[in-house]
Formats: structure tokens, sequence, C-alpha cells
């Protein structure tokens, strides 16, 4: 049990902190990341309506996913949310083309499935 917790909590880290860190220097500027978000994506076909309260919610959303998953709580549902965000992120930059943008997303992707998969298989049974 100790054993898992421990490679666990190490195996989560990089996520958690690289979400943390997009969320935590966003915050502060808002507004500013929000008319960067509408600028970036005036050529998608995503209209500026949604972009703007996704462009307030993003860092929140980085912030207490990262937040979430550093302390470890609700695992599965944490990853489940970073996995639905970076889909949300993932056809937004695809929308305009940035296919950088998506290999990072995709990166993220892969990181989180790789965690949920190494939770479910060598996560401790209850009464254990």
């Amino acid at each position: 049990m100790k054993e898992f917790k421990t490679n666990y909590f190490f195996l989560r880290l990089p996520i958690a902190i690289s979400l943390l860190g997009h969320g935590l220097v966003r915050l502060p500027k808002l507004g500013t990341f929000s008319n960067w978000m509408v600028t970036t994506m005036e050529k998608s076909a995503i209209p500026s309506f949604l972009i703007v309260p996704f462009a307030y919610v993003l860092p929140i959303a980085e912030f207490l996913i990262g937040l979430i998953l550093l302390i470890g709580f609700k695992s599965r549902y944490t990853i489940y949310s970073g996995l639905i965000l970076m889909s949300f992120l993932i056809l937004g930059s695809a929308s305009i083309e940035n296919w950088s943008a998506i290999e990072a997303q995709l990166l993220h992707s892969v990181y989180l499935c790789g965690l949920l998969w190494f939770y479910e298989k060598y996560k401790p049974l209850p009464n254990n």
C-alpha cells in the first residue's frame, strides 16, 4: 500500500504541476488571457460567444485539476476531467490548425491515460 502511494504520487506530480502551473500563471490576468484567446481563435469556426466564457473557465479548471491531482483526491474522476479538458483544447487548436499546440495537448492526454492505467492496475483493493 505504501509503495503504491509513493509511486502514484511521483507519477502524478509532473502532470499535476503542469496543469497547476498553467492555471496559476493565468489566474491573475484572466481578462488579458481571455482577450488573447479571442484574438487567437478569430479564424476558428467556434463562435466568440463560446470562446469568452471558456477562456475564463480554462485557467480555473487547469488550476483545480492540477491541485486535485496533486492532492490525489478522487483520482479517476480528476483524470477523466483532465482528459475532457484536453479534448476541448485539442478541438480548439484543430479549429485554427495549431498543430504544435495539439502535440502538447496530446502529450498531456497520453500522460493522463498512463496515469489512469497505473491507478486502475495497481491501486490497492479495499480491505487489504
